[in-house]
């Protein structure tokens, strides 16, 4: 007898249908699985065998084979499980053939025959939706993830028996439907806001035209000026992500296994925040089989690089490509996969080992040769590809005893949301979305400046030395500060403000 069943698996951050073919003939007890499965995939046949006897059903004593189509592609994780049991089923007749056809299962067996959850839900739901399947059999803990794609039915299941029975027509389950709504409207819990930072009005201001427009940002100050706390309250003031953003993020987290069963979709931007001692491929991404980085995972979010010189040099250069191409490729022998990482950088680092040098208050211990080499750590390529450097000064006492009520997040965020809505009229007929992704053509049509202006910005590159690179970055911030006041032309003293964030410039090259 023989029996397919439809099941998917994900390559990169995007599924591809997979037909189970299962066949069962006389001969010696076997249980054969083909098609590329990995070692995962192997072990299946233990749990497919303990998950039918346990649940009350006959597990043939027959040659079994299991093909995995198409065969030229590798099968990893365990979401096969389910479709391979079900197959079995209907090969000995338990399950009729016409009643499995126009579903997509996935699911891991536990010995019992519980249906455990696997990781991809979502983009196995959407490539069922685009086949034109008319519903998907997922695990009950991915039901409320798979459930955010319109236009299928999602039936989560428990248990083995349970879906046999919802196939002979013994019993229902019902489909399962996300309210978007509610999920895009589920309050913030973070409880941290802007309001609670004292001081640091320069730096505040930084931050605000780093997120209106999309800006990597590079904050130099002594241990205690509160730059990692301005750094984490940044997802607070950025806009509010849009559906499309928030299926492609909730993928990636889906393929890693990150995705919090109780939420259906990642609907807050993305902090991540590695430790210093992350390896290139723990950033980038990489693995026999490329799995997604850091990079990736703050993918439409903030990528936070704390103590940005103590990381290893050849990891902060793999940077470069993902900044610049919002995206990164993974090449293997076995597979090139690549993954989306359009994220807005943001470092922070002491301006010298002992973090005091040009402190007032404190004495710097360091030598002239330790500061060069502490900065050596950056170079200067990645340094261009930072938009904005700002000092962030010790706060005085004073400061932080008087009661003084701090803007609060919400109403910086609502002068961000109107400057991105300015660049997304601007850039509706592109493919990008903010000021920062501009490429040489978008600043020569929306950057013009006059001849007063002009003449400031070429004594600012004669005097700090700035690279052509670093000239584009000066245009694109003077845009955005002129899009955080609704002008439409920039002004000089847009320009004049916008040289002030490549300040550290000549500090950074002076090694």
């Amino acid at each position: 007898m023989l029996a397919r069943i439809l099941s998917s698996a994900v390559i990169g951050i995007d599924a591809y249908l997979v037909e189970v073919e299962v066949d069962i003939a006389q001969g010696l007890p076997t249980f054969t699985t083909v098609g590329l499965p990995e070692a995962a995939v192997k072990e299946s046949r233990e749990r497919v065998k303990s998950a039918i006897s346990n649940s009350g059903y006959t597990f043939p004593a027959d040659r079994i084979t299991v093909n995995l189509a198409p065969a030229n592609i590798k099968k990893e994780g365990t979401g096969f499980d389910l479709p391979m049991a079900l197959g079995i089923l209907s090969a000995t007749g338990i399950l009729p053939e016409k009643t499995i056809l126009g579903y997509l299962f996935l699911g891991e067996l536990s010995l019992d025959g519980r249906i455990k959850p696997v990781n991809g839900s979502l983009p196995m739901a959407i490539a069922a939706q685009k086949a034109g399947y008319r519903g998907i059999v997922v695990p009950a803990d991915n039901g409320e993830e798979a459930s955010v794609v319109s236009n299928l039915s999602v039936y989560p299941a428990r248990s083995l028996g349970q879906v046999v029975d919802f196939l002979r027509g013994f019993k229902s389950i019902l489909p399962r439907k996300a309210d978007m709504q509610a999920v895009f409207d589920a309050p913030d819990r973070s409880g941290i806001d802007f309001n609670e930072v004292m001081g640091q009005e320069h730096a505040k201001r930084a931050l605000e035209i780093a997120a209106a427009g999309g800006h990597n940002m590079l904050m130099v100050g002594p241990p205690g000026s509160g730059k990692t706390m301005l750094a984490r309250r940044i997802p607070t003031i950025l806009p509010p992500m849009s559906f499309e953003e928030a299926i492609e993020t909730t993928k990636i987290f889906s393929v890693v296994g990150m995705l919090n069963r109780k939420q259906p979709l990642v609907t807050r931007r993305p902090f991540r925040s590695p430790h210093h001692t992350v390896s290139d491929a723990g950033l980038i991404g990489g693995g026999h089989i490329p799995r997604p980085g850091e990079v990736s995972l703050a993918h439409n979010g903030v990528l936070f690089l704390d103590e940005l010189s103590e990381y290893k040099k050849n990891v902060l250069e793999v940077l470069r490509q993902p900044l610049e191409d919002h995206r990164v490729t993974i090449s293997r022998a076995a597979s090139t996969l690549t993954y989306p990482s359009s994220f807005m950088l943001i470092a922070a680092m002491n301006p010298c080992p002992c973090g005091y040098f040009a402190d007032p208050r404190h004495a710097c211990r360091c030598t002239a040769h330790q500061i060069h080499r502490y900065r050596s750590k950056i170079s200067g390529p990645l340094l261009d590809r930072i938009d904005i450097h700002v000092e962030v000064p010790a706060v005085p006492h004073k400061d932080l005893m008087v009661e003084v009520h701090a803007e609060s997040s919400d109403a910086i965020r609502q002068r961000v949301v109107a400057a991105r809505r300015i660049q997304i009229r601007r850039f509706k007929r592109t493919k990008i979305y903010s000021n920062a992704q501009m490429a040489s053509r978008h600043i020569r049509a929306h950057c013009h400046v006059g001849a007063d202006t002009h003449r400031v910005m070429a004594s600012a590159i004669d005097r700090l030395g700035l690279s052509a690179r670093a000239y584009n970055r000066i245009l694109k911030i003077s845009r955005t500060i002129a899009d955080l006041e609704a002008v439409a032309d920039i002004q000089v003293y847009h320009v004049t403000e916008a040289i002030q964030y490549r300040s550290l410039d000549r500090l950074m090259r002076n090694r």
